[in-house]
């Protein structure tokens, strides 16, 4: 107990019980610890830094309010807080103080905020650090949220220094968060969107965000035991840290030194200087981390004390490096591998403070403990291996931005820093450079164990190892020199420490790391073939620690002879229980194999059951394969297939075979095969067999089945029976015996005549007798029996029909029949056959034919169907029959002379039926007959009573009317007929005429199935006397204007004569009307009409119309209405224009606004309806006019509307005159005068602008080419498509502005920023390759046949830049020697060199220079190359005009030279005037020294070059078709997977398509839906009458009438009149279009234009209605309210559609009726504003709350006179399109399928034509010719020199399938030209 803790005098102790225990006074607490230096000295660093270093008082002054009101919040009663300033000096500086009555700190957030600063350090994973000021930018940091980050700080200052409130300040970083969270939200919504096209970009984000880092591995504590948690983990590694300062350490500290020091002397830190150390640490720390006492971590003073430690990654005596805190994995796939040396890249010292890890703070390197540049004491090897840790006190400065620990790696690195080292407790001055380059070198020299790596091969990429930052690079290496030995490339060796271990010999090493000669490693991996290779075909890399240096070769090769001596040899077959199976045995079906046992033998005769070997050998068993294979003409085919396995004490085993019953040829084939792969061979060799043949054929017959029979079987009829025998398993077989089969069937007589045998046998002339039901036949169960079968009976049904007619049978049977004269008689017949059945056949025709009187019908009937039917025909009917009668009836069938006939008698008797009709006319008591046709005379108007009639039979018998009698009994007077006065005989009466020129003809007929009767009679009717007066106009009862009527007569009250009256009457006749002229007026009387006649009357000029004349007699009058027409046409008036005082101004080529209507008019100016009055138009000629109707004629309302017209005419004036003539008179026409003006939007010609001074070299890319339409008025036209703009180019020049086919078009470049409207760039378009005169046009693609085109451009292309020297056609491989011959020494006889561009272009004309030859040798090591003549090196050749000719260029005799090698003449160019020097050109020759050899190898080249030609040709077209049979077969995989996609489409819409006929059934369907769309789009639905106005400008929407569409009717109809006045108005996109219908119209159409609409004040589409707040509803409305606009669709142009509605509804609100408006009002204005409402019953609620009157009240929809919204089209019509654009998509698909398929079927076949497979086998014989020549030539490639093929063969690229023309490919060669045709791939040319 230490001092501080007893408890002093005075002082009382309360116990604490509970925490909420209430105390009985005040405690204090006395807290002691001691802050951490940044924590009191540093605290207000980040108020400095806050304020930038200006002025950090505010800011620090701030920081203690805050404290003071966070210290305040949660004080109960008054919260105080005072702020003194104190200037008393006598109680030190001046301050200022901040007080309040808050709570304070506990002692546990006291000492927390003393070490706050260090926690930072302490935590790992707490805090992140920040990336510097210009690290990468998050990719949701956009400049938005950055400019609100730096207001957030901004913010902050001003909130700290008082400058704002802190809810200001929140309200601030609230909006700054929710910001930053709605960005990152959307880039991850982007991330997660573009994934499939952008995934590494996703996963990039992904693993970003994982903050997980890897676990530490297991550790050992100080029991040696493993931990795994990590709690314990963190007490392993806080001792093994601590360690440093005690005696005390870890079992891997114990480990370490005695692995790492070797046990030798070993720098370490002795007691004293520890103690001494611990002595002076501060008492009052608190407990770190390590477990320590805080007294052990005492403060040493002011100087700075940093102990050094380094330790070296060393290997012990195994060679092993060493692992520490991993696990030893002993797996032969483990390997330890140095990357940069043992510390990978960590760096070398970490950082300790306090004994405590400061994470992220690190220093990588020290001038005295980095690599030398030069060769020092020590291996460069060993620097690469060490590491280290730095520990400082706690008087060393930590912070948290490392700037203190930047300032301590200064220190360590300052050369004049000076190091004392401690060494048995004595401080020593040294130089720490040559100090730890002695310490380790004696490391190295003392522990370090390395291995030599000789003979470097090559460095390559691993690609077995998974982690792709270890596959390369990988030194390997052929031999290693290790402990004394030395290992080479094939030494066999044998390992240790391997599961299992491993016999073979090495193939190569490997060394991680960028060797390039011998070097010395710590270890490495070796490369091994398992031996014995014929055994084992395995391939191991293992470290070449676990090779065995003790192990010699001798043991190793006689471990692979023993291995090899017990591979299996041969199998023993034996057949334990019989059944033997002999070679080439027959056997018959079904009969059994033997079971057998097989054993495997080795060379030594012994069985085995697994492969010899190690144990890894040893895993893989043995088995033995069974198989059966039947052999057939289609193919050999596996039948029966087992394996067994060895059974440990039973050798292999198979059991019985008794299923082998199949005919033909066997094979048993026994085979040994692997247990894992069931591979028959082994590392190439062939495991053991053995093979049985046999054959199987047919047994004897067991069984037996009926074959087809001939149907049909009929009664009496005889048929056969065949039958097929069958043995055991269903083989046909033959019968051998004598049987006789059994027929039986029930109900059924059965007889045969015999059966036949052989091959076929058939039971002949079968008979069956019996009765069937019908004539359709009965089904019957036949059973056959053959006798002495082992499946003796077989059961066939069979269908047995009646036999041929034999008799006729006829009911009823009784001999005298009776019928009614007049009806026709039904006789029921049967055919029978000789059974009694029932029987029909073909032709079955039975006749009946009546004697015994005139004129009797015959009756016929056909019994071929059902062998019965019933005969009857017309009716039998005898004229004047008053009594019975006796007739004769002969049945037969003429057809069939055996059935005899049947006759019967007929008693016919007279009919019963009404017969005759009798009509009479009562008067009083009397009645008058009425015969048929008589004419009656009657008073006219007056009425006929009292007709009655009366019906008689045949027998004259009166027959009494019924109502069924009554129906049938019509008359032609009145349509309307009583039923109850017809049954009483009572007609309807007749009505006669009121004129006397009228006759009545009446008609009463009767019909019903037996007769049909009439009865007529005339009504002609009589004058009455005179009643009233009548007038009636002779002729029409128009009268045109100017003309008189003829006459008009007076008659009586139903127009007839009157007879009564004299001449004299005339004078009482008055006559008067409305305009009438009386001065022509004339009566006269016409005696023999006894009528009165006017003549003379005319009216007035005036306004046509109806005129009425009264016509007054005596004391009756009448009125006659005549209709006054206009008169006669003088001239022609055009209707709807105004006066043409001004011309007419039209754009050219558009048309006029307003259709050309005129009207004929007569001379008081009133329309003149004279239809067929031909209209002319007399123009110039140069004035084109187009109608849009062809009606030139007026129409029956004197007419004629012209049309549209379409102006065409230069600019300026013209006039248009019309011309008309009636009745040879000329009319009086307007003149109609134009004003032309250009059109600014018809393309006229393409400006193109470009730099005309530029030079077109090869390859290069053209200037930029400017492009422009320009229109009529010499402008530019803006707003087109770039795609419609194209440029075209062509080698050539062509004829005029015809562009050839074969063109390249190129489209034009984006425009930056939108500049420039109306230009189009051509930018970066590459020259053509091929020097040579090309032609380039542009084109501007006016629609889709009319395209205007530019000038065609003419330019030269010239040659790039010369970059290479090539010859013009390439010399073969020269082989040459040194003999005395000069033509053996010739290297070249005559070789033309040129210069070329990249493009293979000849240049440098201008050039002049020399080419100077030299040879070289391809090795470095050969120093004795050849010589040209004169022993000399070089030799020089002219260089002029682009060429050089080389010529006689001759090796020298005797010449130096190595024998049968290949050397380089290499020529290079001089060209003082090229800048840039040329590649030399390089041809390579064989050089020999003997005459003969150079002969024979010179042929073998010239051989080599041919055939090195002919293959390149020969592979790049199987290249080229191979990558065409690819491409269709993708094609195929589209085709198939897009015909899918589309079916499952139409099976969601109910469509299933068919497997076959799918053609037919989807045109036939897309022809149904078609019509079902035609059908709805003709049904009647909504529209809008309202003329809409006249589309002439892009810029005219049209009128809002015609803008949206409404499918609800209510809703349509209130809306429509809610807007009525804007209805009409046009909307337009700018205001010159407004003002344009503006001044056409004279002001009398209202207009909107959308670019003077404020858009800000639109209200927002997605806005919820006014009820809905924050998601959701404030209150339960009723009537379902719905915003108008959302019941709008907009067929077009929707955009600004919203804008016009938008502005024009607003918020307006639709609801189904007031009370439920009223409602929502009242509830909404509660929370805001209530927009207008309107019902779906017409009413409307203003915004302002006032409704009712006519004005809030919509009227019918008829009455809205047509300026109503239109209704959609129905949802089935988008529907059915949609359905219609699948099927149609879907045929396309199949189609496309179909082709793709049959382009691929006819390709592949092509490929196995007979021509293709010897073009293969000329290219397997010339590859293998080429094989042969190479090896005599002794190279294993193709020379270099001679013909090459990847320099002067281009084979062009084969583009894809689809954009293919005829020939798809072609490869150019010094042979020619080669190409196939994918139409006829069998066929192929070539032209030289």
């Amino acid at each position: 107990i230490y001092e501080s803790e007893i408890v002093q005098e005075g002082v009382t102790l309360y116990l604490l019980q509970s925490v909420d225990q209430t105390l009985l006074s005040a405690t204090k607490e006395r807290i002691d610890f001691l802050p951490h230096y940044d924590t009191l000295i540093k605290s207000g660093m980040y108020e400095y830094y806050a304020s930038e270093g200006q002025n950090p008082l505010p800011f620090a002054f701030a920081e203690l309010i805050d404290n003071s009101l966070s210290a305040t919040s949660r004080n109960t009663g008054i919260r105080s807080i005072q702020i003194k300033l104190l200037f008393d000096e006598t109680q030190g500086k001046p301050a200022v103080a901040v007080i309040d009555n808050g709570r304070g700190m506990t002692s546990k957030q006291l000492n927390n905020w003393a070490v706050y600063r260090l926690s930072k350090f302490t935590r790992q994973g707490d805090f992140e650090r920040k990336k510097s000021k210009y690290g990468r930018r998050p990719a949701w940091l956009n400049s938005e949220i950055l400019a609100r980050l730096k207001h957030k700080k901004a913010a902050y200052k001003k909130w700290k220094i008082g400058q704002m409130t802190r809810e200001e300040y929140k309200n601030i970083v609230q909006a700054c968060r929710s910001e930053i969270r709605k960005a990152k939200s959307h880039l991850e919504l982007q991330l997660a969107g573009d994934v499939r096209s952008n995934k590494k970009g996703f996963f990039r984000y992904v693993s970003n965000k994982k903050k997980v880092k890897e676990r530490v591995g297991p550790l050992l504590n100080e029991g040696g035991n493993l931990v795994t948690e990590d709690v314990e983990k963190a007490s392993v590694l806080n001792a093994f840290f601590a360690s440093v300062f005690t005696d005390k350490g870890s079992s891997q500290a114990a480990a370490l030194r005695s692995t790492v020091w070797g046990g030798g002397d070993q720098p370490s830190v002795e007691k004293e200087v520890v103690r001494d150390y611990l002595e002076k640490l501060d008492e009052h720390k608190s407990m770190g981390p390590d477990a320590l006492h805080p007294r052990v971590l005492k403060e040493q003073g002011k100087r700075y004390n940093i102990f050094l430690f380094w330790l070296l990654f060393c290997y012990g005596n195994s060679g092993v490096p060493l692992n520490l805190g991993l696990k030893d994995d002993d797996d032969d796939d483990d390997c330890f591998v140095v990357e940069k040396g043992a510390r990978g890249k960590r760096p070398i010292f970490e950082c300790f403070w306090n004994g405590r890890l400061i994470p992220y703070t690190s220093v990588e390197d020290f001038d005295w403990c980095a690599p030398p540049k030069k060769r020092g004491l020590a291996s460069i090897e060993c620097y690469n291996r060490i590491s280290g840790a730095l520990f400082t006190n706690d008087k060393f400065q930590v912070s948290t931005n490392k700037l203190t620990f930047m300032d301590l790696e200064l220190k360590l690195k300052d050369k004049n820093t000076l190091f004392t080292r401690v060494f048995n407790g004595q401080e020593q001055r040294m130089k720490i450079d040559r100090e730890f380059a002695l310490w380790l070198k004696d490391c190295h020299e003392k522990y370090d164990k390395q291995i030599k790596f000789t003979l470097f091969k090559e460095i390559i990429t691993r690609t077995d190892l998974t982690s792709k930052r270890m596959q390369s690079p990988w030194a390997t290496y052929s031999a290693i020199e290790w402990d004394g030995k030395t290992y080479k490339t094939g030494q066999l060796v044998k390992t240790i420490k391997t599961l299992p271990i491993f016999y073979g010999s090495i193939l190569k090493f490997f060394l991680y790391g960028d060797h390039d000669g011998d070097v010395y490693a710590t270890g490495g991996e070796v490369q091994l073939a398992l031996e014995p290779q014929a055994l084992y075909d395995e391939i191991k890399i293992i470290p070449i620690s676990k090779l065995d240096r003790a192990m010699s070769e001798k043991v190793v090769k006689k471990y692979i002879e023993d291995e090899m001596a017990r591979f299996p040899d041969r199998l023993s077959v034996t057949w334990p229980e019989g059944d033997e199976l002999l070679p080439n045995e027959t056997k018959l079906a079904g009969t059994p194999i033997g079971a057998l046992r097989i054993e495997i033998l080795n060379k030594k005769g012994e069985a085995m059951q697994k492969l010899p070997g190690t144990s890894h050998g040893g895993s893989k068993k043995l088995l033995v394969e069974l198989k059966v294979i039947l052999h057939s003409p289609v193919g050999n085919k596996e039948i029966i297939s087992h394996i067994s396995q060895h059974g440990g004490k039973w050798p292999y085993w198979f059991k019985k075979m008794e299923n082998i019953h199949k005919l033909g040829s066997y094979t048993l084939k026994l085979q040994v095969v692997l247990n894992e792969s069931n591979a028959d061979t082994y590392t190439g060799r062939p495991l053991p067999s053995k093979i049985f043949k046999f054959n199987i054929v047919e047994g004897k017959p067991e069984k037996f089945s009926v074959g087809l029979l001939d149907p049909p079987f009929r009664v009496g009829v005889p048929f056969n029976i065949p039958l097929d025998l069958q043995d055991e398993f269903g083989h046909p077989t033959q019968l051998a015996t004598d049987i006789k089969p059994i027929l039986e069937a029930s109900g059924l007589t059965l007889q045969y005549e015999e059966i036949s045998k052989g091959t076929s046998c058939v039971i002949k002339g079968v008979t069956a007798q019996g009765h069937v039901n019908n004539y359709l036949g009965k089904n019957f169960n036949m059973k056959v029996i053959l006798p002495g079968l082992k499946e003796d009976s077989q059961i066939l049904k069979i269908r047995l029909l009646p036999g041929p007619p034999r008799q006729l049978k006829v009911k009823p049977d009784s001999e005298i029949l009776k019928i009614e004269n007049g009806t026709s008689f039904p006789f029921q017949v049967e055919v029978l056959d000789e059974a009694g059945n029932i029987t029909a056949q073909p032709k079955l025709i039975v006749h009946c034919k009546f004697v015994g009187a005139p004129n009797l019908p015959v009756y016929a009937v056909d019994c071929s169907n059902a062998g019965t039917n019933i005969l009857t025909g017309p009716v039998v009917h005898v004229q004047n029959i008053k009594k019975d009668q006796m007739l004769k009836a002969r049945i037969e069938i003429p057809s069939c002379k055996d059935v005899p006939p049947v006759e019967k008698t007929i008693k016919l008797l007279p009919s019963s039926h009404v017969a005759r009709l009798q009509i009479f006319s009562v008067e009083g008591q009397k009645a008058i007959q009425i015969k048929h046709q008589d004419e009656i005379n009657w008073i006219a108007g007056d009425v006929m009573h009292n007709l009655i009639f009366q019906m008689y039979d045949e027998g004259e018998r009166e027959i009494i009317i019924t109502s069924a009698l009554a129906e049938k009994i019509k008359v032609n007077w009145t349509p309307r007929i009583n039923r109850e006065q017809m049954i009483q005989g009572l007609l309807p009466d007749v009505k006669v005429p009121t004129s006397v020129k009228d006759v009545r003809y009446c008609l009463i007929t009767f019909h019903d199935d037996h007769v049909s009767l009439e009865s007529a009679f005339t009504v002609r009717p009589l004058p009455d006397e005179p009643k009233h007066i009548k007038c009636k106009l002779k002729g029409p009862n128009t009268l045109q204007m100017g003309e008189e009527l003829q006459n008009v007569m007076v008659t009586d009250q139903y127009g007839n004569q009157i007879q009564t009256l004299s001449a004299s009457c005339i004078n009482s006749l008055g006559i008067s009307g409305n305009g009438l002229n009386k001065s022509n007026l004339k009566t006269t009387w016409q005696e023999s009409t006894q009528t009165m006649t006017v003549k003379g009357i005319r009216f007035y000029p005036g306004p046509p119309g109806s005129k009425e004349l009264c016509f007054a007699w005596r004391e009756f009058s009448d009125f006659l209405r005549v209709n006054l027409t206009s008169g006669p046409p003088v001239k022609l008036r055009l209707m709807d224009w105004p006066e043409l005082e001004e011309p007419i101004a039209v754009i050219n080529g558009r048309e006029l606004q307003k259709p050309l209507i005129v009207q004929l008019c007569d001379q008081w100016e009133n329309p003149s309806p004279e239809p067929n009055v031909k209209i002319s138009l007399v123009k110039a000629s140069n004035l084109k006019i187009i109608f849009s109707s062809q009606q030139h004629k007026t129409d029956e309302n004197g007419r004629a509307n012209l049309g549209v017209i379409s102006i065409h005419a230069p600019r300026g004036e013209h006039t248009l005159q019309l011309k008309a003539s009636y009745n040879r008179n000329t009319l009086d026409c307007p003149i109609i005068k134009f004003n032309v003006l250009p059109d600014p939007e018809k393309p006229v010609c393409l400006n193109v602008k470009y730099d005309k001074n530029a030079s077109f070299a090869a390859g290069s890319t053209f200037p930029d080419f400017m492009v422009s339409v320009i229109s009529e008025d010499n402008n530019i036209i803006k707003n087109i498509n770039p795609g419609r703009v194209s440029m075209k180019m062509w080698e050539g020049q062509s004829s005029g502005n015809r562009v050839p086919a074969n063109v390249t078009t190129l489209g034009c470049s984006k425009v930056k920023d939108g500049k420039d409207e109306g230009f189009f760039y051509f930018r970066d378009k590459m020259v053509p390759e091929r020097v040579g005169t090309y032609s380039i046009q542009f084109a501007f693609a006016i629609d889709k046949t009319n395209i205007l085109s530019s000038e065609q451009i003419i330019i030269d292309v010239v040659p790039n830049d010369p970059v290479q020297l090539l010859p013009e056609s390439l010399p073969a491989t020269p082989v040459v020697s040194n003999v005395r011959t000069v033509a053996s020494r010739t290297l070249i006889k005559d070789l033309c060199l040129h210069i070329k561009d990249e493009y293979n272009n000849r240049t440098g004309n201008d050039l002049v220079g020399k080419i100077i030859a030299a040879i070289k040798s391809c090795s470095e090591e050969d120093t004795d190359t050849p010589v040209f003549q004169g022993k000399v090196k070089t030799i020089e050749f002219p260089f002029n005009r682009g060429s050089a000719e080389i010529v006689n260029l001759v090796l020298a005799e005797n010449s130096p030279g190595k024998d049968s090698t290949e050397y380089i003449l290499e020529f290079e160019a001089d060209l003082p005037a090229l800048a840039k020097p040329l590649e030399p050109y390089r041809l390579s020759f064989m050089f020999y020294n003997d005459f003969k050899k150079q002969q024979r190898m010179a042929t073998l080249t010239r051989e080599r070059d041919e055939l090195s030609k002919s293959i390149a040709v020969y592979r790049n077209m199987f290249d080229t078709t191979e990558q065409l049979v690819t491409e269709m077969k993708y094609q195929v995989q589209e085709a198939e997977t897009r015909q899918s996609h589309l079916k499952n489409e139409l099976k969601k819409h109910q469509i299933d398509i068919p497997q076959t006929n799918i053609f037919q059934y989807v045109d036939s369907l897309i022809k149904q839906k078609m019509l079902e769309q035609e059908g709805v789009k003709k049904s009647p639905r909504r529209s809008c009458t309202l003329s809409n106005y006249s589309k002439d400008n892009q810029d005219i929407l049209g009128k809002i009438a015609h803008l949206a569409q409404i499918e609800d009717d209510k809703a349509a109809k209130v809306i429509s009149w809610h807007m009525a006045s804007d209805m009409d108005c046009v909307v337009t996109l700018t205001t010159a279009a407004a003002r344009r219908i503006f001044d056409e119209t004279q002001g009398r159409q209202q207009v909107l234009p959308l670019d003077s609409v404020y858009k800000k004040t639109l209200p927002d589409w997605n806005r919820t209605l006014p009820h809905l707040r924050n998601g959701r509803n404030h209150f339960r409305p009723i009537g379902n309210p719905v915003f108008a606009r959302d019941l709008l669709t907009f067929p077009e142009n929707v955009e600004h559609c919203q804008i016009v509605f938008g502005m024009l509804l607003g918020d307006t609100i639709i609801i189904d009726n007031l009370d439920a408006a009223n409602h929502y009002r009242k509830e909404v204005v509660k929370i805001t504003h209530c927009p207008t409402l309107l019902t779906r019953e017409g009413d409307r609620i203003r915004s302002n709350g006032k409704f009712g009157g006519l004005q809030n009240k919509a009227p019918p929809m008829d009455k809205l006179r047509g300026m109503v919204f239109g209704a959609p089209m129905p949802t089935l019509y988008s529907t059915l399109s949609g359905q219609i654009d699948l099927l149609q998509q879907y045929r396309t698909a199949v189609v496309k399928l179909h082709s793709v398929n049959q382009d691929l079927h006819s390709q592949l076949q092509s490929l196995n034509t007979p021509e293709m497979q010897k073009t293969k086998q000329e290219l397997a014989e010339q590859e293998r010719n080429l094989k042969l020549i190479e090896e005599k030539l002794g190279t294993g490639s193709p020379p270099k020199s001679g013909w090459q093929p990847g320099r002067e063969t281009r084979t062009l690229p084969v583009p894809p399938v689809s954009s293919l023309g005829p020939w798809q490919w072609q490869v150019c060669s010094p042979l020619g030209q080669w190409g196939i045709c994918p139409k006829h791939a069998d066929t192929t040319w070539h032209n030289d």
